[in-house]
């Protein structure tokens, strides 16, 4: 496993006649996090499961461009998309655990790849466990039920269900806009402690949070890019006007 660095080159895509992101030219560096900021409906989301190729599930997506991690490109005619979806783990902005334990919702995805043997999945459930800072918290409790655990821990019991298939890059939409302020310090410390072993992409409305975490920032406005940066510049010294609108509020 090897944090992995994209690039983004000459993106664009539509769902039926509506333009969703137009002319996307991106790079992500590797063991960095990298947020994507802009108002509701600008393309970030969007952006983020074109990463994923989960953009393909959808009807009427026509996409041009590309898309390379470490000099792949993921939209190459036969390339292997369940592959590319295990070294892209995905986080959502709701914590979405499985309704059975702890321990199975960890090593689901190990499952599906084949993998059996018990001891494998032992030392893989507590290994992601610990990368998600919960290990502590639940290893007396493994086979009761994740439902039962708090919104703060349900997200990083999902986090560590993505871990535990071994991604190079971690992708997390809005992963704390359901958690209270201390399970959301726990998700930002965390992501600080990850990007040591994954490339992260950050999707928030939270200027702060996108202050406090990312390495590098990207706004959006309307499926385009506007400005990207080191996030101190950024937020500090933004070339555009409609970038400094939004960071300080005055977007409309």
């Amino acid at each position: 496993m090897t944090p992995a660095k994209i690039e983004i080159e000459n993106l664009s895509l539509k769902f039926a006649d509506r333009q969703v992101l137009n002319q996307i030219n991106l790079y992500i560096p590797a063991n960095q996090v990298t947020a994507f900021i802009g108002a509701s409906g600008c393309g970030k989301s969007t952006l983020l499961k074109c990463i994923n190729r989960l953009n393909d599930l959808k009807p009427q997506c026509d996409i041009e461009g590309a898309i390379r991690i470490d000099h792949e490109d993921i939209y190459q005619k036969n390339y292997d998309v369940t592959e590319l979806r295990r070294k892209v783990g995905m986080v959502f902005q709701v914590p979405n655990p499985f309704p059975t334990s702890i321990y199975e919702n960890v090593v689901f995805g190990l499952r599906l790849l084949g993998i059996r043997k018990r001891h494998h999945l032992h030392e893989a459930a507590e290994k992601s466990l610990r990368q998600a800072a919960l290990w502590d918290e639940v290893k007396d409790q493994l086979n009761q039920n994740a439902l039962q655990l708090s919104g703060g821990q349900q997200q990083r019991l999902v986090i560590a269900r993505a871990l535990a298939v071994e991604p190079n890059i971690l992708m997390l939409d809005e992963p704390a806009s359901a958690l209270d302020p201390i399970s959301t310090l726990k998700i930002e410390e965390l992501i600080t402690e990850l990007k040591q072993t994954y490339t992260i992409l950050l999707v928030t409305h939270n200027m702060h949070q996108a202050a406090r975490v990312s390495d590098f920032t990207a706004f959006l406005d309307q499926g385009r890019i506007m400005e990207t940066g080191h996030t101190r510049d950024l937020f500090t010294n933004p070339r555009h006007k409609a970038t400094e609108d939004y960071i300080t509020g005055r977007y409309a």
